[in-house]
């Protein structure tokens, strides 16, 4: 790709290879560039981001590495405290044209290293100078190199609306980061930022989908959505603020995803931590999005106020420990809803057993076939009113965190053995365990707020994730 005798790419722009390393550097620290639920299709052009997005390659931590993700500047006038490009930092600099961009990604994706594009950047001189040169790119995209792959492009906050309006009409996808959950976090932290300079171009682009979609308008307006990130650690706010804020995003602002980074302190300053948050944290707020977008949970349910989300184990673990009063529940019984609930027990699983039971009562060999976790499960369930789990709660406690603790809260592997999880514990006939009062009680209850949906609707939630 590099001829190392003139130190340039193989492209019209000749984009010198010091600045493509610089830009690709300094553009690693920003997690929310997964891609999905784009429309766009190709029209006679190169790329199609329609399929399935273009995020056909992780790394072992969940991260898309099909995109080119790169900087148009990392020559920055902001200076946030945490960011590595910010303006005091002592750092090489460099940034690209239009032009030499578009050609880049036009020369990689013809050599098949990339599918798609993540473009963010610095603020260079001005918002408006950097939103534009930004558009421009992947403008040149969509209509000289008439690219179809996936865009996904970072909007610059206090830049003009319209020319962010005209960029949304080229991009999949766009986001705006929070970064720091509160408005006092920003002005300490982050000061040429507020919180509205983030949230209003976010309306916007949410109000303008919606113009776009209800008069049936040529062409396409991010049809991938909006996305997020939170920095985690990076100021004192505990998880129980960050679920707040991530519930209230997915409802008034429609987004698609937000994304959370722990923090790394990648730079030295008073006002921050010394060392890092660590990936668990970040792992157990993913768990809790999961929970809030598929799961029907509330914040108010994963996260008490005030509170950080327990390391030992997971957030619905965590839920059912707090409310005994709904468990165990018997599995030929309970309503989907319910069983969506239970630890150990995911929308697929849940799914098979409402099915599975119309034609006869399951058992927990049925349910370890079903692939269920019953080294979680079996301590909220019973099945034809049998009990296996622990006698009593701080037995439950132990045994579901050094569960945790055995599987190391890492992400599977396309090659790892699926787990045959063992049915352990004591047969206890009849039992229904001292978590929960009698089965009786029990069965069937479900958690205020919690709506019971119609048999056909609640099995395609289920599978969509839409309840």
């Amino acid at each position: 790709m590099f001829d190392n005798g003139r130190g340039a790419c193989y492209n019209g722009s000749m984009i010198a290879e010091e600045t493509l390393k610089i830009l690709t550097e300094s553009a690693k620290y920003d997690v929310s560039c997964s891609s999905s639920g784009s429309g766009r299709k190709n029209a006679g052009g190169m790329g199609n981001a329609a399929p399935t997005g273009c995020c056909h390659s992780f790394t072992p931590d969940g991260r898309c590495i099909s995109l080119l993700k790169i900087l148009q500047s990392n020559k920055c006038i902001y200076a946030c405290k945490y960011c590595p490009n910010r303006a005091d930092a002592d750092v090489p600099r460099a940034s690209a044209t239009p032009e030499e961009l578009s050609e880049l990604v036009i020369d990689f994706y013809k050599r098949n290293y990339i599918e798609g594009l993540f473009l963010s950047s610095a603020v260079e001189r001005t918002p408006d100078f950097t939103m534009e040169r930004m558009m421009q790119t992947v403008k040149l995209l969509r209509t000289k190199y008439r690219f179809h792959g996936y865009i996904h492009l970072k909007g610059i906050p206090r830049a003009d609306a319209g020319l962010v309006l005209e960029a949304a009409k080229y991009a999949d996808r766009m986001s705006y980061n929070l970064e720091l959950p509160t408005e006092a976090s920003l002005k300490l932290l982050a000061p040429q930022k507020s919180t509205e300079s983030l949230l209003s171009p976010m309306r916007q682009l949410m109000r303008e989908k919606a113009v776009f979609k209800e008069e049936h308008k040529k062409g396409h307006f991010l049809p991938a959505g909006q996305t997020t990130q939170l920095i985690v650690g990076a100021s004192p706010e505990p998880d129980s603020r960050i679920v707040r804020l991530s519930e209230a995003l997915y409802q008034k602002m429609g987004l698609k995803r937000v994304y959370y980074s722990s923090y790394v302190p990648v730079v030295r300053d008073p006002l921050l931590p010394d060392l890092p948050t660590g990936q668990l944290r970040e792992h157990r707020l993913y768990q809790a999005d999961w929970l809030l977008r598929f799961y029907g949970f509330t914040a108010e349910e994963i996260a008490p106020e005030g509170e950080n989300l327990p390391l030992e184990y997971d957030p619905k673990c965590a839920w059912a420990l707090r409310n005994p009063q709904y468990f165990p529940v018997e599995v030929n019984t309970a309503p989907l809803e319910m069983l969506l609930r239970v630890p150990g027990i995911g929308g697929r699983g849940a799914y098979k057993i409402t099915e599975a039971r119309r034609y006869g009562a399951l058992d927990f060999a049925d349910l370890k076939r079903m692939r269920v976790v019953l080294k979680r499960a079996k301590h909220f369930i019973t099945c034809k009113g049998k009990y296996l789990g622990a006698k009593d709660e701080r037995a439950v406690k132990g045994l579901l965190a050094l569960g945790a603790r055995q599987d190391e809260a890492r992400q599977l592997s396309l090659f790892d053995e699926p787990e045959r999880y063992g049915l352990g514990g004591t047969h206890l006939s009849g039992g229904a365990g001292v978590l929960g009062a009698s089965l009786g009680a029990a069965e069937g209850a479900l958690p205020a707020g919690v709506r019971l949906l119609g048999t056909r609707e609640t099995a395609l939630t289920a599978l969509t994730g839409e309840m």
